[in-house]
């Protein structure tokens, strides 16, 4: 048996070489060889459309895809037959990644560094951010104590996250599809949002990217919200209508945004985004280092050579 793993990322392949398994590194920028093409086993980390195109045309006989990203719509948009190869995902290796960046972008929201930063480029003294200052001003998004962060999107990220933002005495809710507790955070369904959104001062988005969260964050839930509120996107762009909320932005009728992802990427020089007020774009850079993915290869590995379940599975025919 054959399994193929990505120079894109440098793993530690002395975990998986115990397993009767042969090794063999490729390029994800290129075709596969013409020598791999028998492969059974194939992991993937940032390739590109052409490569994943060319293998699920020319590997015809891989059994299983083990992708390192939190979602696998590349592999699945490259035409790999879903029904009858087992897809994995590398969710839970940027739990920490996106968590703490995260929590950066709310930072940067609450303390305005975005605006300090403009200043500085034009070697201005902001003084009006500087100096004394009102505490926690009602009606205002300044500082994590005592604001009510809700998280729209309550998976294993959120409960990285929301242990940070309590210990900076934020007030922490989630939203998910199936209400409970969890880590004792209190998780409500999307049923509750308009009763919600009224009275949060930041909202984070960690929601996945499919059909059923296309603008989940509407033009109807975003007039929901305060004027002073923020939005934090670090799901997927897809998510959130971006028209609404630039309209929104521009109108005074938010606080602001702090956005890692967007609906098209890059967004295009053509958006308006990036001249919207208050708006901190990040470049898809959340994720990006998947922490961990040799113990995850190693465990499915083992898994799969078994017979037993995979982690992660989003499609299989074992």
């Amino acid at each position: 048996m054959k399994l193929l793993y990505p120079t894109s990322l440098k793993l530690d392949v002395s975990s998986i070489e115990g397993f009767s398994v042969e090794l063999y590194p490729y390029d994800v920028s290129q075709p596969f060889p013409d020598e791999h093409v028998d492969a059974e086993i194939l992991v993937t980390w940032t390739n590109t459309a052409d490569n994943l195109k060319d293998g699920a045309k020319r590997l015809t006989k891989i059994r299983w895809i083990q992708s390192l990203a939190a979602g696998p719509n590349d592999v699945l948009n490259a035409g790999f037959d879903a029904s009858k190869i087992a897809i994995t995902t590398g969710s839970g290796l940027h739990d920490h990644t996106v968590a703490e960046h995260t929590l950066g972008l709310l930072l940067v929201a609450a303390r305005r560094f975005y605006e300090m930063r403009d200043y500085q480029l034009q070697s201005k003294w902001p003084g009006h951010l500087g100096g004394p200052q009102p505490d926690r001003p009602q009606g205002k998004f300044t500082t994590l104590r005592d604001a009510n962060v809700l998280v729209w999107g309550f998976g294993n990220i959120a409960k990285r996250l929301t242990p940070s933002l309590i210990a900076l005495g934020a007030k922490v809710k989630g939203v998910a599809r199936h209400a409970g507790v969890r880590d004792g955070i209190e998780v409500v369904g999307e049923d509750q949002l308009p009763a919600l959104l009224p009275k949060t001062d930041a909202l984070v988005m960690i929601l996945p990217g499919d059909e059923s969260t296309r603008n989940a964050l509407s033009a109807e839930r975003i007039a929901q919200l305060p004027a002073h509120a923020w939005i934090v996107n670090v799901g997927r762009g897809m998510s959130v209508d971006e028209a609404a909320l630039e309209a929104a932005l521009n109108e005074d009728r938010l606080g602001g945004a702090a956005l890692d992802v967007f609906e098209t990427e890059p967004l295009p020089e053509s958006s308006g985004l990036w001249k919207a007020k208050n708006v901190v774009v990040s470049p898809h850079a959340a994720g990006g280092r998947p922490q961990g993915a040799e113990t995850l290869i190693a465990e499915n590995l083992r898994r799969f050579l078994a017979g037993q379940s995979l982690k992660n599975v989003i499609k299989s025919k074992l």
